[in-house]
């Protein structure tokens, strides 16, 4: 006889018309600096992997090393970013690479590091998910250009993040960053 089949229940389902934050979607390396409970040893990764200096991306883990006290001021957890700027992607036509972390709402009131170069992404827009709202901030970069980096008319798009269902939606301009926008 077969084992019987485990009950699986269905989630709920979030209500789409709820708050939503929308921030500038940077075009650079995802990274993240993962600072542990204890004492331990603060790690570093890019999207897919652990990365140390000798095994960098953009030089991302020698900087996030040669800032590790800093860095440690953000408390334990998992702190996600993007690393950009100089020889990444766009570029952004900046000499130098950030660092954009993408928890907007912990950082509200301002970051406990004080590294030059650190940011949160720019929050675009906070309040009731619509799509006069997505358009409206893709309207935006599209006629003034990027808030991170003031001037850089090129930039990628947008991230909504769906306070209720707790999930990223990205939308990104063209290539040229005046086409329409499209999902990717």
């Amino acid at each position: 006889m077969s084992e019987p089949v485990p009950f699986e229940a269905f989630d709920k389902i979030p209500r789409l018309r709820r708050g939503c934050v929308i921030t500038e979607k940077i075009d650079g390396t995802n990274a993240q600096v993962y600072i542990p409970e204890d004492d331990g040893p603060m790690l570093i990764d890019s999207r897919n992997r652990w990365i140390t200096p000798a095994d960098d991306n953009y030089g991302f883990a020698r900087w996030a090393t040669e800032n590790e006290a800093a860095l440690r001021l953000l408390g334990p957890g998992r702190h996600f970013g993007e690393w950009w700027g100089a020889g990444i992607q766009r570029r952004y036509g900046v000499a130098e690479k950030r660092f954009s972390l993408f928890n907007t709402t912990r950082w509200k009131d301002g970051l406990p590091c004080n590294l030059p170069n650190v940011a949160t992404t720019p929050v675009l827009y906070e309040g009731e998910f619509s799509d006069t709202a997505v358009a409206d901030c893709l309207a935006g970069l599209r006629d003034v250009g990027s808030v991170a980096a003031p001037g850089f008319m090129q930039p990628e798009g947008i991230v909504v993040f769906h306070v209720a269902s707790r999930s990223l939606y990205k939308v990104t301009l063209g290539g040229d960053g005046h086409k329409e926008a499209r999902g990717k």
